[in-house]
């Protein structure tokens, strides 16, 4: 995201993130793609890496909100580095129906983990947000996203039949597809909501 807004905006930012591995892939992308850009990738929990009090135009958190303990936390931290009159925008997975008692029971989710779409965009107006765009993906985005991590899991476990993990990680993996197969699809979905902070 942050490459695309230097492409698209000539946006600089700071990308935090606990993965060494994101991180280095970001960092080749930056520079086969936006080399001349003002960006910067640190590695650590964007928790503990806040920026400066209203000294950001956007603030964004796209798909880990848990970092703040879910959506309603991630919106006051974000709206809090943001500057008067700048946006907030977060990716969080909503329930599109009340989930079956044998998904939570899969251990993936709780019930009072997600709310429902319009719950989503309800809690930022609570938080003092005006609500200016939501994007809900599609079932095709959903699965792509689903599906992709399991052949991504297959394919390494095919091309590394040594690495010790491997075990834990397909059973990790095939677990969230199953889950995702028998109940996730009906039930979860994923959006990206934009809010306006108040002037």
């Amino acid at each position: 995201l942050l490459i695309r807004l230097a492409e698209r905006y000539r946006a600089g930012g700071v990308g935090v993130d606990t993965s060494p591995y994101e991180l280095r892939v970001a960092r080749e992308r930056a520079a086969a793609r936006v080399p001349a850009a003002d960006l910067v990738f640190v590695e650590g929990d964007a928790a503990a890496h806040p920026p400066r009090p209203g000294s950001v135009d956007l603030a964004a958190c796209v798909g880990a909100s848990w970092i703040w303990g879910g959506h309603r936390g991630t919106l006051r931290a974000l709206r809090e580095a943001a500057r008067p009159g700048g946006l907030v925008l977060v990716g969080e997975p909503y329930w599109k129906r009340a989930p079956d008692p044998e998904f939570l029971a899969a251990g993936r989710y709780r019930a009072d983990e997600f709310s429902t779409l319009h719950g989503n965009a309800a809690i930022g107006a609570e938080e003092g947000l005006t609500l200016l765009y939501v994007m809900a993906s599609s079932d095709a985005d959903w699965e792509r996203y689903e599906m992709l991590q399991l052949r991504a899991a297959e394919q390494y476990a095919v091309a590394h039949p040594d690495d010790p993990d491997v075990p834990e990680l397909l059973e990790r993996v095939r677990a969230g597809a199953d889950a995702y197969l028998r109940w996730g699809h009906e039930t979860l979905g994923w959006a990206i909501y934009l809010f306006r902070v108040p002037a």
